[in-house]
């Protein structure tokens, strides 16, 4: 076995074996690394990297923490693990129905086998793309993940790199793709050991969470490397089919190729050279079609972006928040323009941040944009991670579903979200280091100042309480009210599926028609018109001839007209 590691710091390595401690010194190699050939390494052995005598360290690249991050790293041979999964292709993403998850939170049990035992569920509600919150390992048992530091290694609390390899292997057995959050603006604070080997990160830029990694400063070709092979790692040995890019305005590159166009390509090529379908999602807070755009035009070439503009639109209709940068949303032409054009602030001024925001729409297409109503952020990042049902009635949730579900962008679903979970999905961590806990609980009170949210009420994330309220009750949609809101949700991926949009994917073929001050909102997705009214005073609505009728909330057909009497959606299905 070959081993290498990244350390142009260092005079001499040596790989340190468990238990024993026996050292191999490794020979010095171009580029600053060290290699040599260890056949004493094989499935299971536990070692570490030493670099100038100094204290073990866990491999950059390890493939398994099973002691935790500050622990010794663990040799998987991932490539025997028996697939049953030659013949699946994922879903082109214009046509996906994409589910998030928390793995450690899905179930009580929180592991990638548990995951497995409700896929069934997922099949049934219509679901194509299954997409994993970051499973890199990070510090303690339980967290997002957003603090991962061995970016390599699936977690162990969840059941390591085999849980994670029969999980994927299950979803495509039930023709399920698999996307997986990554993270590569930062690492997390606690067992982060890649500022020792070498330069990974530059104080040229700052994240909210510290020196951002070094895309484009001294040594950083080498970081570049690590991060594509990382991507490369997840798709090749798991059999993922995509990754969605955490925050990627937080990843700061001025080289004349920018690093999110090289994963872009990686992936392209990848997808060729395995003949899979896969995918690069980028979550992104600037409203700008270039990370869309194809690399002809000055673009990145990511196939999609999450779109948060259509999100605040709708929650702010629907629940009447105007605090923090909701203030910039709160009207029916706000939701209508994210509808469409993507964005709202496509240039527009936002009174928010105090200048114009955002860049052109017009060469974007709807399968470019991911969309929701509710996600791990705009769900977590609240003061007590309520849900829109921990406030809303059944009626608002089947508009809110129906507005996202049957939009002309990709829907993404938030686990639970499908039946209306009353479980809070809250922030929590697992720190073993006392000072980082504190730091942590007392920045979680300072972020919700600017939503006039109190800071006491905020649940300490270190709490393993906090954890535990977040995980989702699956005895809930079995009650009639969950039931039938779950009923609804797979009625409408039905349609989704049946109704294929007849337009070109351009997002000017979506006319939406509304009326601010009666409340109401109409537009059309192929065969499909989408009535609805979000208004408490009763309204009519004139049906097409031939059509069938899919309505929700207090509604009552006479002849030809549809009566609301209070908030509802009302979706015409033309025959002919």
């Amino acid at each position: 076995m070959r081993y290498r590691v990244w350390a142009p710091r260092a005079r001499e390595v040596s790989i340190v074996l468990e238990p024993d401690g026996d050292r191999i010194e490794m020979e010095p190699g171009a580029g600053g690394y060290f290699e040599t050939d260890v056949a004493r390494i094989g499935d299971g052995q536990r070692y570490w990297f030493s670099l100038d005598g100094g204290p073990p360290r866990p491999d950059p690249r390890s493939r398994f923490q099973p002691e935790g991050v500050h622990g010794p790293s663990q040799w998987v041979d991932l490539e025997s693990f028996q697939w049953t999964d030659p013949a699946f292709q994922a879903k082109p993403l214009a046509s996906a129905v994409i589910y998030e998850l928390h793995v450690g939170t899905f179930t009580k049990e929180g592991t990638f086998d548990a995951v497995v035992e409700h896929l069934d569920h997922l099949e049934a509600l219509g679901v194509t793309h299954v997409e994993l919150m970051p499973v890199a390992h990070f510090p303690g048992e339980r967290g997002w993940g957003y603090d991962g530091v061995a970016l390599f290694a699936p977690h162990t609390a969840y059941g390591g790199p085999r849980g994670l390899q029969r999980l994927v292997d299950a979803c495509h057995a039930r023709g399920l793709a698999v996307l997986l959050d990554v993270v590569y603006n930062h690492l997390g604070p606690s067992g982060n050991y890649l500022g020792s080997y070498g330069p990974y990160f530059t104080s040229k830029y700052r994240t909210p969470w510290g020196d951002a990694l070094n895309f484009d400063d001294r040594g950083c070709d080498e970081v570049r490397r690590y991060v594509r092979d990382n991507a490369k790692h997840w798709l090749r040995a798991y059999h993922i089919d995509g990754l969605r890019l955490d925050a990627i305005h937080a990843i700061f590159d001025q080289s004349a190729t920018h690093i999110l166009a090289d994963l872009a390509a990686d992936i392209e090529a990848l997808s060729i050279e395995l003949e899979r379908h896969l995918v690069l999602i980028a979550e992104s807070g600037l409203n700008d079609a270039r990370v869309v755009n194809p690399k002809a035009i000055g673009g990145y070439g990511v196939d999609a972006q999450w779109s948060d503009d259509f999100h605040h639109s709708l929650h702010t209709l629907l629940t009447g928040e105007r605090d923090g940068y909701y203030g910039d949303y709160g009207k029916i032409e706000h939701l209508a323009a994210a509808l469409e054009r993507g964005f709202v602030y496509d240039g527009r001024y936002s009174a928010f941040r105090g200048h114009c925001f955002g860049g052109d729409t017009a060469t974007l297409r709807a399968r470019q944009l991911i969309c929701f109503s509710q996600n791990h952020d705009q769900v977590g990042n609240r003061a007590v991670g309520d849900r829109l049902s921990a406030t809303l009635s059944v009626a608002p949730l089947q508009i809110a579903a129906a507005i996202t579900l049957l939009g002309p962008f990709v829907p993404l679903l938030f686990m639970g979200e499908e039946w209306g979970s009353h479980s809070p999905f809250l922030y929590f961590t697992d720190h073993p280091e006392p000072e980082l806990r504190e730091a942590v609980r007392r920045g979680r009170r300072r972020e919700f100042a600017s939503f006039g949210w109190d800071p006491e009420a905020v649940p300490d994330p270190g709490d393993r309480q906090t954890f535990e309220r977040s995980c989702l009750d699956w005895g809930e949609r079995f009650s009639p009210q969950h039931a039938r809101l779950l009923q609804w949700y797979g009625r409408l991926t039905e349609l989704r599926r049946a109704h294929p949009p007849a337009s070109s994917g351009l997002l000017r073929d979506t006319h939406v028609v509304f009326d601010e001050v009666e409340r109401w909102l109409t537009f059309e997705r192929g065969s499909l018109t989408i009535n609805c009214h979000l208004g408490t005073a009763p309204r009519s609505w004139h049906l097409p001839s031939q059509a069938v009728l899919l309505a929700s909330g207090p509604t009552r057909l006479v002849g030809d007209v549809c009566e609301l009497e209070g908030p509802s959606v009302v979706i015409c299905i033309r025959t002919a």
